[in-house]
Parts: C-alpha cells; sequence; structure tokens
C-alpha cells in the first residue's frame, strides 16, 4: 500500500506567547485541490508557509511520500511550486526573464528554461506580455506570472496563499479556469483563501482553522448533506454562530 501524498502531523507554531497553530494535524491526497479556509488569524497563512518551508515549526512534521521532509528539504522543495499571497516577483526583469530565473534557480538549463518559459507563456496567455517589466502589468496579469513561476520546475505540489484576493470578478474565474486545470493535470494544490464561492468551485476537500486548530476536514458536497444546504457560506456562518455560541457556554460556567 502506498503512502499518503503530504501528511502534517501535529504541527505547532508560537510566536512568543502566543499560538498561531496548535496541533494540526491534516493528511492531503495526491491530485486534490485542498483549501484552507477561515477568518484572518485562524492560521491558514502560517501553515500554508510552513508547509513550503519558509518558517519552521515549533514541533511537528510534514511527511511527504511517507519521508519527513526535514531529513531532505531539498528534495521535497524540487517537488514544490509556491505562489505567495504578496508578489515578490523581480521588477528589474521582464516576464520571460523571471520565468527563466526560476527554472535556472531550479537547476534547470538555460534551454530548457526557455522552453518551458515558452510553454507557460502560451499556456497562461502571456505571450504578449513577456518583454514586459512586471510593474507594467495588471495585478491579475502578474498573478497568472506568479503562478507560471511556480510551474517553472513541473511540481508535484503548488501551494496557493490567497491567489485572487483583490482581483475583479472576471479575472478570478478566469484564474479559477487554470486552477482547476492543474488539478486535472494531476497537480496536488493547497489553496488558501478567504472566499468561499472559490472553496465551493474548486475544491475537492475543505480544512476549517480556527484560532489555529483544525475545526473540521470534509468535502464540500458531505458539509451540503451533512447541513443540509446549498451554499457553503450559509453553513460557515451556521458553523461559526454555533462556536460563538459554545464559547459563550464555556465563559458563563
Amino acid at each position: 500500500m502506498s503512502s499518503p501524498f503530504l501528511v502534517i502531523d501535529t504541527i505547532v507554531k508560537k510566536y512568543n506567547d502566543s499560538c498561531a497553530l496548535d496541533g494540526v494535524s491534516l493528511t492531503i491526497n495526491k491530485g486534490e485541490v485542498f483549501a484552507l479556509l477561515g477568518v484572518n488569524g485562524a492560521g491558514k497563512t502560517t501553515l500554508s508557509s510552513i508547509i513550503a518551508t519558509q518558517h519552521p515549526a515549533t514541533s511537528g512534521d510534514i511527511l511527504f511520500h511517507g519521508v519527513s521532509i526535514y531529513k531532505d528539504l531539498r528534495r521535497y522543495r524540487m517537488a514544490l511550486g509556491f505562489c505567495p499571497q504578496q508578489s515578490n516577483l523581480d521588477p528589474y526583469l521582464t516576464v520571460k526573464q523571471n520565468l527563466v530565473f526560476a527554472g535556472r534557480f531550479y537547476a534547470m538549463s538555460s534551454e530548457d528554461s526557455g522552453k518551458r518559459a515558452d510553454e507557460l507563456l502560451a499556456l497562461y496567455d502571456l505571450e504578449r506580455y513577456k518583454n514586459y517589466k512586471i510593474d507594467e502589468l495588471s495585478g491579475g496579469t502578474r498573478q497568472r506570472v506568479l503562478i507560471a513561476r511556480a510551474l517553472m520546475h513541473s511540481p508535484e505540489l503548488v501551494i496557493l496563499d490567497e491567489p485572487t484576493v483583490g482581483l475583479d470578478p472576471d479575472i478570478r474565474r478566469h484564474l479559477w479556469d487554470h486552477i482547476a486545470a492543474l488539478r486535472d493535470s494531476g497537480v496536488t494544490v493547497i489553496l488558501t483563501t478567504h472566499y468561499l464561492d472559490e472553496a465551493e468551485v474548486l475544491a475537492d476537500r475543505i480544512c476549517l482553522l480556527r484560532e489555529g486548530k483544525v475545526q473540521l476536514v470534509r468535502s464540500v458536497k458531505e458539509l451540503k448533506n451533512d447541513h443540509d444546504q446549498d451554499s457553503l457560506e450559509t453553513i460557515f456562518i451556521r458553523l461559526s454562530r454555533q462556536e460563538k455560541e459554545k464559547e459563550l457556554h464555556a465563559a458563563a460556567r
């Protein structure tokens, strides 16, 4: 029997006296879109940054194909693509140069980097912008470049941290098509978002984080069946009210 694709094992992250993540455990399957949901401060960006190896966990482990990522970070990072919430593209390079540089960073040859960049420019409808500097791009175009850059080395796992925040609705929906296509091609996607409609359309399963803890992990279909509702937004409002009621009852004791 094969090992699970990615296992988050009792991850804790503390900052001085505050606990951003409190024993988070999850299993993420190969070829799914797994959405991390929660209000601001719930821990979703902290968790995604730990999975992306940007920040160390205080304790706990992450297993990739059954092996701790900390035993061979280079191997794991070669299989990982990361699209951050804030653009960190090089403003002094053109769109294509940003992509080629990313390929070279992952030890691709100059020729292979150029070919892969051209493939992604075509795939993400960026060919007309290939010689543009980053500051000349709109927000939606810049976001497509970020996703393309994350895919330069053909990773197995891609982390998208709030990839459509602040974008116009039509641009958001265009990016949804690209994210769905990633999943259809066999890439595993971890999506952090506070847009419930985005999770409802894209996610195979969702994880709701609340105050650094896992509140639930379910498919959208299961949630709708469990709560006899058609809207994910309605379900989450109900869950939020239930949690607040529990807190009030606990405080009154």
